[in-house]
């Protein structure tokens, strides 16, 4: 079931900042729940089907990330990590040790800014980018937000490029060069938010 709410309706202050911290607290638990019994695989509601303003579909799903407010620390973290050993599953293990534990408890930590990373050749990189504002749309355990959001590509010596690029490393030890790392800033006063 789609999320129908008007488009004219236009939430100020609070309401808007309800929906902003609502999200975060289900994406955080969602994420909690995918380290504690799914291995870390990403769930459906982490790849957001992105939508065009008219409602026609960009892609399916893209794996997007949420970050602290303040990103250095666990930048530096995981980076610590990756470099640390060259073993994949041993990686995994430590990344999953740590998400599962405190990392995703407290929603209010984080930024209201979400990132994917895609490869160089990505076509999806450049259609959201022309676009410049699209729909991101997600569901899972029975809730759906749907999110107009701002698209920029970040420069990498940006702080959320850093802390995407080796939080994506930590899972992904074949990542190519070239890599990019969009950014979503969400407009919460706009948001759709409805049982999925």
């Amino acid at each position: 079931m789609a999320c129908r709410a008007s488009n004219n309706v236009v939430r100020m202050g609070p309401a808007a900042e309800k929906v902003r911290d609502d999200f975060l607290h289900w994406q955080c638990r969602i994420r909690q729940i995918a380290m504690r019994d799914g291995a870390g695989r990403p769930s459906p509601g982490m790849r957001p089907a992105v939508l065009a303003e008219d409602d026609s579909e960009l892609h399916p799903g893209v794996m997007v990330v949420i970050h602290k407010s303040e990103p250095e620390h666990t930048t530096s973290l995981f980076r610590h990590q990756v470099l640390k050993t060259q073993d994949p599953v041993e990686r995994w293990e430590k990344a999953i040790e740590h998400m599962a534990a405190g990392y995703f408890q407290k929603s209010a930590d984080f930024d209201e800014r979400l990132t994917a990373l895609f490869g160089p050749a990505a076509p999806i990189s450049d259609t959201m980018l022309n676009h410049g504002r699209v729909l991101l749309d997600f569901a899972e355990y029975g809730q759906r937000f749907r999110l107009p959001v701002s698209v920029v590509e970040l420069p990498e010596h940006d702080p959320l490029y850093q802390s995407t690029y080796w939080h994506n490393r930590l899972f992904n030890p074949n990542m190519p060069a070239g890599v990019r790392v969009l950014c979503f800033t969400p407009d919460w006063r706009r948001a759709q938010v409805d049982a999925a």
